[in-house]
C-alpha cells in the first residue's frame, strides 16, 4: 500500500483551542468586511512568491509553440500559489533563507510542488471530462484527450526538473513518494466512483493523496532545506497535513454550498462524477433512512448508463438541495476545525516570528473562505 494509514477526526484527542489563530495574527484581516486578506498573510515572502513565478512562466517556446503557449496560460490562470507560499514560509525558521546563497533551492521546491499540482489537475480534467474549472475552459475543452494527456506528462516531467534543482537527495526521494500517492490516490478514487457502501476511511485516504500529501511535502521540504532539526521537520510535515486535509473538506464543503457564479461549475459536481465527499458520509449517516437514498442513487446511475442521463442529474439536484439545508455542512465543516486545531498545535514549537504569524492566518483563512 502506498498510502500509509491517515488520522481521522475522530482518532485524534480534542484538545481544547480558544481560537484558531492567536491575536497578533489580527493584522491579516481586513477590518472592513472581516474577510482575510491573503496578501496581508503572503506578504513576508512576496519577493520569493514573484521568484517562483518567473520560473513557472519560463518556458522555452522552442520546445513546441502549441504547449508553451498551453503551458502559459495555465499558470498565468494560476490561483492563490498556495502551496509554493507554504514552503517559502515553512523555510523560515533556522535563519533567514531569503538573504542566504542557497535561496534558489526553496525557489526550485516552491516551483516543483506548484508545478506538480498543475499537473495533476490538468490530468483529472481529462479523467473527468471536464470543459471549465474556475468558468474558464480547460486545456481538455481546446485539445483531444490524448494531446491533454501529453501535455500534463509534460508537466509532470518539469516538475521533476525542479525537484532536482533543489540537489537534495532527500527532498528529491520526498517528491518522488509525493507522486506515488498523489497518483495512487487517483487509482483508488477511480475505484470508489459510484460505490455508495464504500467506508469513509476511503475518502480520508483519497484527500491525503490528492490534497495534503502535497502540502507535506511544501512544508516538510523547505523545513529540510533550511536544515530544522528533525522535530520541527516533522512539525512542519504534521502541519501540511492537517492544514491540508481541513483545506479539501473545506473545498469539498463549498462543491455543496456554492453556486456556478463562485465554482465555476453546478454545485454537486463530485457527487455528479460519482466521488463521495465528507459532506454526503455525513448526510447519509444522519438521514433516517439511509438506505433508500442509496437504493434511489443507483437506480438512477442505472438510468444514467442506459443512457437516460436527465434522471441522474436530477436525483443529484435533489440530494444537493436536501444535503444543503441538513446538519451534514457544519458536520463536516467542525471536521475541517478539528484538523485546523491540530495544524495550530504543530506550530507551537516553532519560533514565534512574522512568518509563523503568516501560518495561523492561512489556518483562518482554511475555514473561513467561500472559493
Amino acid at each position: 500500500m502506498l498510502i500509509s494509514q491517515v488520522a481521522t477526526p475522530q482518532s485524534i484527542p480534542r484538545k481544547v483551542v480558544d481560537a484558531i489563530t492567536p491575536q497578533n495574527t489580527i493584522g491579516a484581516v481586513n477590518q472592513s468586511n472581516g474577510a482575510l486578506d491573503i496578501n496581508t498573510l503572503f506578504a513576508p515572502i512576496r519577493p520569493g512568491l514573484r521568484l517562483v513565478e518567473s520560473k513557472l512562466r519560463d518556458v522555452d517556446s522552442a520546445i513546441f509553440a502549441p504547449l508553451a503557449e498551453a503551458f502559459v496560460n495555465l499558470i498565468g490562470s494560476g490561483g492563490k500559489r498556495l502551496r509554493p507560499a507554504l514552503a517559502l514560509l515553512s523555510a523560515e525558521f533556522n535563519g533567514s533563507m531569503q538573504n542566504a546563497p542557497h535561496y534558489s533551492t526553496v525557489i526550485a521546491l516552491a516551483a516543483s510542488v506548484e508545478m506538480l499540482h498543475t499537473a495533476t489537475l490538468v490530468h483529472d480534467d481529462v479523467i473527468d471530462g471536464a470543459l471549465l474549472r474556475r468558468g474558464a475552459p480547460t486545456l481538455n475543452a481546446r485539445w483531444n484527450g490524448i494531446s491533454t494527456v501529453l501535455a500534463g506528462n509534460y508537466l509532470f516531467g518539469t516538475a521533476a526538473h525542479f525537484s532536482a534543482e533543489t540537489q537534495n537527495m532527500r527532498v528529491i526521494a520526498l517528491f518522488s513518494d509525493t507522486l506515488r500517492v498523489i497518483v495512487d490516490g487517483e487509482l483508488r478514487q477511480l475505484k470508489d466512483r459510484h460505490n455508495f457502501m464504500q467506508k469513509r476511511e476511503n475518502y480520508y485516504q483519497r484527500i491525503y493523496a490528492k490534497t495534503a500529501s502535497l502540502f507535506c511535502a511544501a512544508t516538510q521540504g523547505a523545513a529540510i532545506l533550511s536544515q530544522l532539526p528533525e522535530e520541527r521537520i516533522a512539525d512542519l510535515n504534521q502541519f501540511g497535513y492537517n492544514f491540508g486535509m481541513a483545506f479539501q473538506i473545506i473545498d469539498d464543503i463549498l462543491d455543496f454550498t456554492g453556486d456556478d457564479a463562485t465554482l465555476g461549475k453546478p454545485a454537486g459536481s463530485d457527487l455528479r462524477q460519482g466521488t463521495l465527499t465528507l459532506p454526503f458520509f455525513h448526510y447519509l449517516q444522519q438521514h433516517p433512512d439511509a438506505r433508500s437514498v442509496i437504493a434511489a442513487l443507483e437506480d438512477a446511475q442505472i438510468e444514467a448508463d442506459d443512457g437516460n442521463a436527465a434522471v441522474w442529474d436530477e436525483a443529484v439536484n435533489l440530494l444537493v438541495r436536501d444535503l444543503r439545508n441538513s446538519p451534514a455542512i457544519e458536520a463536516a465543516r467542525e471536521e475541517a476545525r478539528t484538523f485546523l486545531r491540530r495544524a495550530v498545535d504543530n506550530l507551537a514549537a516553532l519560533p514565534d516570528n512574522v512568518y509563523r504569524h503568516s501560518l495561523f492566518g492561512l489556518c483562518e483563512y482554511a475555514v473561513k473562505r467561500t472559493y
